[in-house]
């Protein structure tokens, strides 16, 4: 059986390098959307307002469709496709986070949605999920100490906004 790939040359590039760009669904909020999260992160920034050059389904000549936009240096884009698709936890974005202030201000930036808030995890008032989750989590749930690796999840499960402190207790073995 011959392995095929495909060609470079046939891929769309940027500064020679392949890319792709996550497309977010929106009702009719993409450029509302993407001014909000511009607002949060470093490097980030909206490139592009594409308005309609003709009426659709979800829209009138002139509305905005497509708003291409930078978080953090990678490219995104919000489309304006109506209501015939929701945004869901089927897809979320992580924000690493070094120390709890980080943790606090992008919880209370982001966290609309209570019901939702469990693990780090939160919905915007956009309906787009992310986990806001301090880098330190990764090392230690990898931890060779199997039995502090299970501290620190089973503490972790109990935590809506993730608590670095307490983490780090759990994993010494003390309480929450």
């Amino acid at each position: 059986m011959q392995k095929t790939t495909a060609s470079s040359k046939q891929q769309p590039t940027v500064r020679g390098v392949f890319t792709i760009t996550p497309c977010l669904w929106f009702d009719r909020q993409a450029e509302d959307a993407a001014k909000f999260y511009v607002s949060l992160f470093p490097d980030s920034h909206i490139d592009k307002v594409v308005k309609a050059p003709a009426d659709f389904p979800s829209g009138k000549k002139g509305d905005v469709l497509v708003v291409d936009f930078t978080l953090t240096g990678r490219k995104f884009s919000g489309l304006n496709g109506g209501p015939y698709f929701k945004l869901n936890e089927a897809v979320s974005f992580i924000i690493p986070c070094e120390n709890q202030a980080e943790v606090d201000r992008y919880w209370k930036a982001l966290s609309a949605v209570p019901e939702s808030e469990q693990c780090g995890w939160v919905k915007d008032r956009y309906g787009l999920s992310w986990q806001i989750v301090p880098t330190m989590l990764n090392r230690l749930l990898a931890d060779p100490d199997r039995a502090k690796a299970g501290r620190v999840m089973e503490a972790m499960l109990k935590m809506k906004k993730l608590d670095i402190a307490a983490l780090e207790r759990a994993a010494q073995g003390g309480s929450r």
